[in-house]
């Protein structure tokens, strides 16, 4: 049976006249809106040259200084990278102690064997409720931090790992649970010290590592998590009866392969980029916002009339930059 194919100029009800009118109708009003907060912004400065008595550039200068105020500063990011990779290398060390002697870490299939009736041993409860408590902790503070680009998948990651930590608790399913906290914790500890020699400003060392963290990140998130999922997904049903419960809970990890699968791609691009430039740039939870030097705009010399200082040649044909106006030099005894 053939189908005839319509071109949307003899659709009923299509008219190209009102979509260009349309068209034109956004366009002004982007145009008027854009206008309007020029004129606004344009209105702020005048005012506030007239009440402070000071330049245009100098109100600029001043409003980006003010808005770096509210960004954390290097310290802050160190101190809290460091209190994050600090936990991780010591809840995988701690995972691997826990973990070293259970049959299902070299065995998959021993997760669903037995099953429901598996007992829960100590260190397993203390690994559990750990972990949970700071995927909580990191939760509630997402909220009050400074606001990275993935905030979104971070804040998605933390409810997926939380809503399975308690489903697995519940449904008596942390053989599976333990597994995906240890294979979790493994890289993070090396794309934290990344960060940390990038903030001491260790560049060759930071590439080192983050060439590490690539390694293990595809290794443990797109090999070894792959992997338990397809035990839940196809080795489970063939040895234990379904139970709503689990569908729930085998979604949840395919969701979070998901975003393993999106964080990927952003970790390429930092590799590519490295490769390209020769050294590694930002990170891949950088802020959101533009990042503002401070030393580069402390060591920037103003000019009173709200200018750029513009470079002078010197006699041996090098240039070097002018004073600023108001700072005589020193005249020779």
């Amino acid at each position: 049976m053939l189908t005839s194919k319509r071109s949307p100029d003899r659709c009923v009800g299509y008219d190209p006249a009102k979509k260009e009118k349309l068209g034109g109708v956004l366009d002004f009003w982007s145009m008027t809106r854009d206008a309007l907060l020029a004129a606004m912004l344009l209105w702020c400065i005048v005012r506030l040259m007239k009440q402070v008595d000071m330049t245009e550039r100098h109100i600029e200068y001043w409003w980006r200084r003010r808005r770096a105020q509210d960004k954390p500063t290097t310290l802050v990011k160190f101190c809290e990278t460091s209190w994050r990779c600090i936990y991780y290398t010591y809840s995988f060390i701690f995972g691997c102690i826990v973990m070293y002697d259970k049959p299902w870490l070299w065995e998959i299939k021993h997760c669903w064997y037995g099953y429901p009736h598996q007992s829960v041993t100590n260190d397993i409860w203390w690994y559990y409720m750990i972990s949970m408590a700071f995927y909580w902790s990191l939760t509630a503070s997402q909220f009050y931090d400074v606001k990275r680009k993935d905030f979104w998948q971070m804040f998605a990651h933390h409810m997926i790992t939380i809503l399975l930590m308690a489903l697995s608790w519940m449904c008596n399913l942390h053989r599976v649970g333990s597994l995906v906290l240890l294979v979790h914790d493994c890289a993070d500890i090396f794309l934290e010290s990344a960060k940390l020699t990038k903030y001491a400003q260790y560049q060759k060392v930071c590439d080192t590592i983050f060439a590490i963290f690539t390694v293990v990140w595809i290794v443990t998130r797109l090999i070894l998590y792959p992997r338990i999922i397809y035990s839940s997904s196809v080795e489970a049903p063939q040895i234990l009866p379904m139970f709503p419960a689990y569908y729930i809970f085998n979604t949840l990890l395919i969701l979070l392969l998901v975003l393993h699968i999106c964080w990927t791609y952003l970790i390429m691009q930092i590799v590519i980029k490295a490769i390209k430039s020769g050294q590694m740039e930002g990170d891949v939870r950088s802020s959101s916002s533009e990042e503002i030097s401070d030393s580069s705009e402390n060591s920037r010399p103003l000019l009173t009339n709200g200018g750029t200082p513009k470079k002078q040649p010197s006699k041996n044909g090098t240039t070097k930059p002018a004073t600023s106006v108001g700072a005589s030099p020193k005249k020779k005894q």
